[in-house]
């Protein structure tokens, strides 16, 4: 990796993509590259499997610009959560190979396609107005080389529903359940498979939900085991402990 490194920064500082001082600058960080406004962390691929993930929500395009450029250095997948068409598309002005995926709001750029896994991840909402935080879910598993089964619309206030797909949620490996409201969906679940449950509470609801309070401590209260929940919205977070549980079970077999 360090030799990779060396040659992209080269090719960079030839390219006019960076100056010599900026590249002398990242030759001498241990394990991160200080850009003032934030200090990338070029290491986290070897240290934890999964590299640097740049949250796009509260940066500006110019500093997510800045921190993609300092990554294609590692030679590392890029994957930018929270991203507005606007930014966006200023973005791929900049590198046209940045793709913008708009229902999950994120923009992946795959150096390095990495190898699909055997075993399925199922994401599943109570209903359509979860489906921007189930994409950010999903499209971060499948970005981390998960496959995914996309289960959407199956809510508790028309459960037959559920019923129907029983055997594709029984079939993955870990079951991603995305649900606002009352969030009820994560427990009824919970009692019906045999697999880890991450429930993910969503700001979808009437008044008394209290963008997503509500459907939190369902979740947090919920009598059915092996229930873990992530912080209300948090797509990437679900998506992200799902696809380490799943290349844990997947390097087991």
């Amino acid at each position: 990796m360090a030799n990779e490194h060396l040659t992209n920064l080269l090719n960079q500082v030839a390219s006019h993509e960076i100056t010599t001082e900026q590249a002398f600058k990242q030759l001498n960080q241990a394990g991160f590259i200080d850009l003032d406004y934030a200090k990338v962390d070029t290491d986290r691929q070897r240290r934890t499997g999964y590299s640097e993930v740049i949250y796009g929500e509260g940066k500006t395009t110019a500093q997510i610009i800045g921190i993609i450029q300092v990554m294609l250095t590692t030679n590392t997948n890029i994957l930018v959560t929270r991203v507005s068409p606007k930014k966006a598309q200023k973005i791929s002005r900049v590198y046209p190979k940045m793709v913008y995926l708009k229902k999950s709001r994120i923009m992946l750029w795959q150096q390095n396609i990495p190898e699909q896994t055997n075993n399925t991840i199922a994401i599943v909402t109570a209903g359509t107005s979860d489906l921007k935080i189930a994409e950010e879910a999903a499209v971060t598993a499948e970005a981390f080389g998960n496959r995914v089964s996309r289960i959407y619309d199956v809510g508790v206030a028309g459960i037959h529903r559920l019923f129907a797909e029983l055997d594709a949620i029984r079939s993955a490996t870990v079951v991603v359940v995305v649900a606002g409201m009352e969030g009820a969906l994560a427990s009824v679940i919970g009692g019906l498979v045999d697999k880890p449950v991450i429930a993910v509470p969503t700001s979808v609801g009437y008044g008394a939900s209290f963008n997503g309070l509500s459907a939190l401590l369902t979740m947090l209260n919920s009598c059915a085991s092996g229930i873990t929940v992530v912080n209300i919205d948090n797509g990437f977070g679900a998506g992200y402990s799902a696809s380490q549980i799943n290349h844990l079970v997947e390097s087991e077999q």
